[in-house]
């Protein structure tokens, strides 16, 4: 039986345990959407505080509360895309319906890519994260990318399905950490000419299927080794972070790219990607 100092510092311990996960639950939320990468900053963040419980089921869950913060947010579109295709059947589709049928499909045409990189680079995804100088040289890229976007003249093209396929290949290109997905999808379609508010929501939408399936290819090991009890408490701090701050990362990130401003993530992303490389390069 622990005694009464034994227990204060186990007590102590889970303590600052459940802070680093608000704070790198935070980091997922935030960085899941805001242009400067998620897996990225989860890979700094991680080795910075030295978080213990920064695993599979931590992942897992905090990816979870991001995906539940995207369905609040966009929870009239997503209900209007659920009921366009149903609608579309039963001839009682007006032109909002029909677009968002076509939506649909762009959704399903722009996840494609994303699948084939997760069936076919599953095994070499964990050797590429354990990579720090990857990631920095990943975030130069994020911030070259955002500091130009401002200079994309906009033509007011319409999606369709090969400017989403090519915006999905945007995507998958994302599994790399320290290429922001938001990033490069919405870099991608303002370069095809996609409104940049249009794109942006899109990417936000299709970021669903890809997170969903995410969670579900890594829950089937999780149910193999699920967490322990002592780690829930942990878990479900930084889950619960992940999904606040990503609500509000959404919500800030739509309202910069109406002002056109996305190249202040790109300042962001070339200092700390900067930093990173020159203390890699001094203390190597």
């Amino acid at each position: 039986m622990a005694s009464g100092g034994a227990r204060r510092f186990l007590v102590k311990g889970e303590n600052v345990e459940i802070i680093k996960a608000i704070i790198l639950g935070g980091v997922q939320g935030l960085t899941e959407f805001l242009p400067v990468s998620s897996s990225g900053h989860l890979v700094l963040g991680s080795e910075l505080l030295n978080f213990q419980e920064q695993g599979l089921a931590f992942d897992i869950f905090v990816h979870f509360g991001t995906l539940v913060s995207v369905c609040i947010v966009f929870r009239k579109e997503l209900t209007a895309m659920l009921a366009a295709p149903f609608a579309m059947i039963r001839g009682q589709a007006d032109d909002e319906l029909i677009r968002f049928f076509y939506w649909d499909i762009y959704v399903v045409v722009a996840t494609l890519p994303a699948v084939g990189a997760g069936l076919f680079l599953k095994d070499s995804i964990a050797g590429i994260f354990a990579n720090i100088l990857l990631v920095y040289c990943m975030l130069f890229l994020t911030g070259v990318i955002m500091t130009v976007t401002p200079y994309i003249r906009e033509r007011a093209v319409q999606l369709n399905c090969p400017r989403a396929l090519l915006i999905g290949c945007a995507q998958a290109m994302a599994i790399f950490p320290g290429l922001s997905r938001s990033g490069s999808t919405i870099f991608t379609g303002m370069l095809l000419g996609v409104n940049r508010e249009t794109v942006a929501r899109f990417s936000f939408i299709m970021s669903i299927p890809a997170i969903l399936g995410a969670v579900v290819m890594q829950s089937k090991e999780l149910l193999v080794n699920p967490p322990d009890s002592s780690s829930l408490f942990v878990i479900g701090a930084g889950t619960i972070a992940s999904g606040v701050c990503g609500y509000f990362a959404i919500i800030l990130l739509l309202d910069v790219i109406r002002r056109n401003k996305l190249q202040y993530f790109g300042y962001y992303c070339l200092v700390l990607a900067s930093c990173g490389l020159l203390y890699t390069f001094v203390t190597s």
